[in-house]
C-alpha cells in the first residue's frame, strides 16, 4: 500500500474565465470545489492509477467539511484528524483565453505540537501496510521546519520507502533523513539552492552537483512542458510528450508526477517505464479543469507519445 500524508488541507476553487480584467465585473461561467493539498491530490491521482492508497490528513471547519463530502465522494480511501480553526482556501483562476491559471491561496489552521505528535503515531500505525509513502506541500503555521524529516526518519525505521516534495528549508531539512526521492520543480529547486539555472547542460550540471554534494538517492524537477528530468543511481533520463497537449488546469500535473513514479517503481518497473508514464498521467490531469483530477483512457491515449531518453555525462 502507498500512504499519502497531507499535513496541509486545503479547499481548492477553481473559478473559470475567459481573461482576467483588472477594475472589470467579471463573471464566471463554471465555479467548482475540488479537494486541495499536494498530499491528497497525489493519493487521488494514485487512485485513477490504480494503486492501493490510504491518506491521512488534518482538516478543520467549514471549508473541512466541504472537503470531507468532496472525499467521499470520491470514495478516496482517507484518515482525517479533525483540528479547531478553518481549512485553507487555494482560488485558482482559468483564463481561458490565456491557457494560464493563477493562485490566490489563504491561510488556515495552526498545528500544536499534541497534533504533530498525534499524526505521527497515526503514521506509524498504517507504515505496517505500507511500502511506500509520499508527502508533499507546505506545512501550517507551528509545524516544527523538520516535521518532514521527523515524519520520513520514522517511515524508514519501520522499512518503508519515501518520496518528498517540498521546497526551501522544508525539503533541506527532509534531505538530512535520505529521503528515497527528492522532487521539486525547475523554480522550487532555484529557490531552494539560491541559483540560477538556464538550458539543459545547466540543469543536468546544477542538478547533478546538488545530488552529489547532498548524497541524494534521485533527484526529479519537473520542468512544466519542458517534462521531467531524473538522476537516479540508473543514470540521468530525460522524459517529455511527443504529442501537443492543449492546457486547461495544471494544477496538480506535479503531483501525478510523484503519484506515477511512487506506483511503477513499487511494481519494480524501471526508471524508463516510471517516467514514461509520469508524463502521460501529468499530462492527463493538464487536460482537465479539477485539481490533479485525470482519467485513466487519457492517460492510455496519451503514454504511447511520452518518450524518455539516457543522457550520458562527458
Amino acid at each position: 500500500m502507498i500512504l499519502a500524508i497531507n499535513v496541509n488541507a486545503s479547499l481548492d476553487r477553481v473559478f473559470i474565465i475567459e481573461r482576467f480584467l483588472p477594475d472589470t465585473h467579471m463573471r464566471s461561467p463554471r465555479a467548482q470545489n475540488f479537494i486541495g493539498g499536494k498530499g491528497l491530490n497525489t493519493a487521488m491521482v494514485l487512485q485513477t492509477l490504480g494503486a492501493p492508497i490510504l491518506a491521512i490528513s488534518f482538516m478543520a471547519g467549514r471549508n473541512g467539511e466541504i472537503v470531507n463530502e468532496l472525499l467521499k465522494q470520491s470514495q478516496l480511501p482517507c484518515e482525517l484528524i479533525w483540528l479547531p480553526g478553518e481549512t485553507r482556501e487555494a482560488n485558482i483562476i482559468i483564463e481561458t483565453s490565456l491557457n494560464r491559471h493563477s493562485h490566490i491561496t489563504t491561510f488556515g489552521y495552526d498545528l500544536t505540537q499534541d497534533d504533530c505528535n498525534l499524526l505521527l503515531r497515526k503514521i506509524q500505525e498504517l507504515s505496517a501496510q505500507s511500502d511506500w509513502a509520499v508527502m508533499a506541500g507546505s506545512l501550517p503555521k507551528g509545524a516544527p521546519q523538520d516535521f518532514y524529516a521527523e515524519i520520513i526518519s520514522l517511515l524508514h525505521r519501520q522499512g518503508v520507502k519515501t518520496l518528498i516534495d517540498s521546497s526551501g528549508i522544508l525539503m533541506l531539512k527532509a534531505i538530512e533523513a535520505s529521503p528515497e526521492i527528492v522532487k521539486m520543480n525547475q523554480l522550487e529547486f532555484q529557490e531552494t539552492f539560491n541559483v540560477e539555472v538556464q538550458g539543459t547542460e545547466d540543469w543536468i550540471s546544477a542538478c547533478e552537483f546538488q545530488r552529489q554534494r547532498l548524497n541524494l538517492q534521485t533527484l526529479v524537477i519537473t520542468c512544466g512542458k519542458d517534462g521531467i528530468l531524473a538522476l537516479t543511481p540508473d543514470g540521468i533520463f530525460q522524459a517529455g510528450c511527443s504529442q501537443e497537449i492543449k492546457e486547461v488546469n495544471a494544477a496538480g500535473a506535479g503531483d501525478a508526477v510523484s503519484a506515477a513514479l511512487v506506483y511503477y517503481r513499487s511494481l519494480g518497473k524501471t526508471w524508463e517505464e516510471a517516467l514514461a508514464w509520469a508524463i502521460a498521467t501529468s499530462a492527463a490531469v493538464v487536460l482537465t479543469e479539477g485539481t490533479a483530477v485525470c482519467h485513466m483512457q487519457d492517460i492510455l491515449s496519451i503514454y504511447p507519445h511520452a518518450w524518455v531518453k539516457k543522457i550520458s555525462i562527458a
